[in-house]
């Protein structure tokens, strides 16, 4: 099978569908595996196409857009372990907040959110900050960054959540 935007894919281990790693532009051209979830079956395919077509067309620029929910997320985490921890890293601002992230070494997921919404693109990451939980950054229809925070597997934020961009 062939997904626009991701050519060939295979079953992967969980149910979906896996792509070749793939050049990643707001990642910096680094390559990485997309594991598609729910597409084979979805009414509206098109729909998974649009979102590749427009996370494969962002710059690390767009990226940058997400800079101060992703800060955000360090302080607090700063204000729960910080005070005490000789290891927890020192971020002067959101312009420094990358520096402290790794998405190498993870895959990306698309998939239509539960309750037939919108199609996200979502990337896990390591951050300095929460080695346990680490950085989720999500973005909606594949073009705009709409959830970060802790890696919790979720596409959208809930009311009580500490990180909405």
């Amino acid at each position: 099978m062939e997904i626009p935007g991701l050519g060939a894919v295979t079953e992967d281990d969980y149910e979906g569908l896996a792509s070749a790693p793939i050049p990643v532009p707001v990642l910096g051209g680094a390559p990485f595996v997309f594991h598609v979830e729910g597409y084979e079956d979805d009414p509206a395919p098109e729909d998974f196409h649009e979102a590749v077509k427009a996370f494969l067309a962002l710059t690390p620029s767009d990226l940058d857009e997400a800079a101060q929910g992703v800060f955000q997320y360090y302080r607090h985490m700063g204000e729960v372990f910080g005070d005490g921890l000789d290891d927890f890293p020192r971020i002067a601002g959101p312009e420094d907040v990358w520096d402290h992230v790794t998405f190498e070494g993870h895959d990306i997921a698309v998939s239509r959110d539960a309750a037939g919404g919108p199609v996200y693109v979502s990337l896990e990451a390591e951050c300095a900050w929460e080695v346990e939980h680490g950085l989720q950054v999500v973005f909606r229809r594949g073009a705009r960054v709409t959830k970060v925070g802790p890696y919790d597997g979720h596409l959208t934020n809930t009311d009580d959540v500490l990180y909405e961009h």
